[in-house]
């Protein structure tokens, strides 16, 4: 396993502190990493507050973020004997109303996460009360104040942010001398939490927040952020005004407050983002390497509006980036950076995501697809491939082998994520003749409405009364539980068994019909249904040993030259992050055979956002035709169309729309600058090890 870096990552002293940042910032290589250092600050804190006969007084907060800093707590504490008996807690929020043994709860929340795993008293657990009486709140909410003030105050206080910028649940609005208090929530706050709830409807409206300023008397603050849809909200509390807008941004004037950050969170920090605006790269640990001036000057190009190739020596003076010029412009200053720069974005795009084929084997391939119907005629996509492809050097940059055809496992973590986030590519992978399988890694049974799943229960139980051999009375008895159990059903209840079942036979049979028009053969067709999804609920279970071993399986049976796996990393908790690591352990334990040392993985996005300009290794056109197909695959998922249990962030967009306009954004960016106009693309990210969290991180 390859080594674990424990050290946050400095790429400079920050000259810009008190500058540009106005809180201090510290990066780590994961979200893994990060934790166990929190937990570490936490675990050190306990123990000093022990050794003087003192309590550590800890101010705790609820979410996916601070989940590993408790598994890692509870860890030390059955592994190197670190006690609790000494802490007194206080939980930032609650929502209101809420009866502490409801799924949702935060106190039932920490108490599967810390509380009933370590040594902790539980008269010393403080979380707000979700179930005092309305008129009872502003006295509930004095006395916690009362009480945190009667323990002394908090020494640690561990903060996330949510999108609208708020700590706690302190919306924007929230006042720096705020208290704890009712608050009503926010519509983006809602959103975020709709999945907790198995829809936003069901989100409470309001909730019981400590304030601002009880916050800021805490002695220490650690803010964590986690993962890319974090980034515009850490810049703007960071670097941006000190604002009611932002409640987390009043953590500028707090003495002792630190944001610890991953690279995807810290991203859009100027200092990473964009260091050339702050003076040379060298204070920063950085270098004028390819990687490095190629960011720079695409975002030169799209910042002065012009292609690449129109970029002069003033546009790189003006925008900070003379120093590159010097670096890397040889003897021709800009020209030789500009061309540099436009052959690297242009080798990325290929009508062959599987690599070309030799003469002998595109003969094949024609042979094969003689007499096919196609959309666009027999063999369509591949004289599209081969026209696409001519602006490319040789493909092999970006695969392994030359054989052909190829190998090729699709994993996709739901049961649309693959038509929906690389369908296109898809659809052409089967077409130019590989072997391509599709591995459904989750069921996807949560997120289907109680109506759909009524309405072939229903289908069901008709089909079985038409054709009585089937078993009438079994169809029958099963309509009427799913029917009973959810006239019955509360908000936020777990699907009773039957339901769940039925739920996950739709997104398969949807699955299978996506994949079927896609190309894919019948028997290369394989749902994991990895066990750590199989809870019934939002929460789901570690990743463990039964999910890297079902896909290790399929990677030995198929033994693929390529593997193609959702590269969503923004919650470091999501289904989409727990199933590339099962992807990742898999293939690290697969490492020594021998069909690995041809094996390329490459890494999609999902239906929200695209890998930037600058990050894609492999881009692939789609002609007009194509986003059509892509198009009518998505639609095989009947039960995500219109409007979805789960439709994510505040958008108003169904999926094939949000994935059509972000192949199309991407293509628009390629032809600005200076690159074909094609009509959609999507664009890939070769997969490394680093790429992954904790564990498998690279030294």
């Amino acid at each position: 396993m390859p080594g674990v870096r424990t050290q946050p990552e400095h790429r400079m002293s920050n000259p810009v502190q008190g500058q540009l940042e106005h809180i201090p910032v510290t990066t780590y290589p994961s979200s893994g990493v990060a934790s166990k250092a929190v937990a570490a600050e936490i675990a050190a804190l306990i123990r000093q507050k022990a050794a003087s006969g003192q309590r550590a007084v800890l101010g705790l907060a609820t979410g996916s973020t601070p989940q590993a800093v408790y598994d890692e707590l509870v860890r030390l504490h059955r592994e190197e004997g670190l006690s609790f008996r000494n802490v007194v807690t206080f939980n930032l929020d609650e929502y209101y109303p809420m009866a502490p043994e409801s799924l949702q709860s935060y106190r039932r929340f920490m108490r599967e996460y810390l509380f009933d795993h370590v040594d902790l008293d539980p008269a010393a657990t403080h979380v707000p009360d979700g179930t005092v009486p309305r008129d009872a709140v502003p006295a509930f909410c004095s006395a916690y104040e009362a009480k945190i003030r009667a323990a002394g105050g908090i020494d640690l206080q561990i903060l996330g942010i949510g999108r609208t910028g708020h700590i706690g649940f302190n919306e924007p609005g929230s006042p720096r001398d705020s208290r704890t208090r009712l608050i009503t929530l926010d519509k983006v706050t809602r959103m975020d939490a709709a999945s907790d709830f198995f829809g936003e409807w069901n989100v409470p409206r309001t909730a019981i927040t400590m304030g601002v300023g009880t916050i800021l008397d805490a002695r220490r603050v650690i803010l964590m952020a986690y993962g890319e849809h974090k980034a515009p909200i850490v810049k703007r509390a960071v670097e941006g005004e000190i604002s009611h807008h932002v409640s987390a941004s009043y953590l500028q004037q707090h003495a002792n407050c630190t944001f610890v950050l991953d690279p995807a969170s810290a991203a859009e920090l100027t200092r990473f983002k964009t260091p050339w605006l702050l003076g040379p790269l060298s204070q920063f640990g950085l270098e004028w390497d390819e990687k490095t001036a190629k960011r720079a000057v695409i975002w030169l190009a799209r910042t002065v509006g012009k292609p690449i190739l129109k970029l002069t020596d003033e546009d790189y003076n003006e925008h900070g980036l003379g120093e590159l010029l010097l670096a890397r412009g040889a003897n021709r200053g800009a020209y030789d950076v500009n061309i540099e720069t436009f052959r690297s974005v242009q080798r990325t795009i290929t009508g062959w995501p599987g690599g070309k084929p030799s003469q002998a084997a595109l003969a094949k391939v024609r042979e094969s697809l003689a007499g096919q119907q196609r959309l666009e005629g027999p063999g369509a996509a591949v004289w599209r491939g081969v026209a696409v492809d001519q602006a490319a050097t040789n493909a092999d940059s970006r695969n392994t082998t030359d054989e052909y055809p190829k190998r090729v496992v699709v994993f996709s973590p739901h049961p649309d994520d693959d038509v929906i986030s690389m369908g296109g590519t898809f659809i052409r992978l089967c077409e130019q003749g590989h072997e391509v399988h599709v591995a459904y890694q989750t069921s996807g049974n949560i997120a289907v409405w109680d109506e759909n799943a009524l309405r072939h229960a229903d289908f069901v139980a008709e089909f079985a009364r038409a054709f009585p051999e089937v078993g009438r009375d079994v169809a029958e008895r099963i309509e009427s539980t799913i029917e009973s159990f959810i006239r019955s059903k509360k908000p936020g209840d777990l699907d009773a068994p039957e339901l769940q079942k039925i739920k996950g036979l739709i997104r398969r049979t949807e699955a299978r019909a996506g994949a079927r028009y896609s190309g894919v053969k019948p028997e290369n067709i394989h749902f994991l249904d990895l066990p750590f999804y199989e809870t019934g609920r939002v929460k789901k279970k570690p990743l463990g040993e039964d999910d890297i071993r079902i896909t290790m399986d399929l990677l030995e049976r198929v033994k693929p030259h390529q593997v193609y796996a959702a590269g969503d990393l923004s919650d470091p908790h999501g289904t989409h992050r727990v199933c590339l690591a099962a992807i990742a352990t898999a293939l690290h334990r697969l490492s020594d055979r021998p069909w690995m040392k041809h094996c390329t993985v490459w890494l999609y996005r999902g239906a929200w956002q695209e890998w930037g300009v600058e990050a894609i290794e492999m881009a692939v056109p789609l002609s007009p035709d194509e986003v059509a197909r892509k198009r009518f695959a998505i639609f095989k998922h009947e039960s995500q169309k219109d409007a979805a249990l789960f439709p994510g962030p505040n958008d108003a967009r169904e999926f094939w729309q949000r994935a059509e306009d972000r192949n199309r954004a991407t293509a628009e960016v390629y032809d600005k600058l200076g690159l074909p106009e094609y009509q959609a693309i999507e664009g890939f990210v070769r997969w490394r090890p680093s790429m992954a969290d904790g564990s498998l991180d690279e030294k």
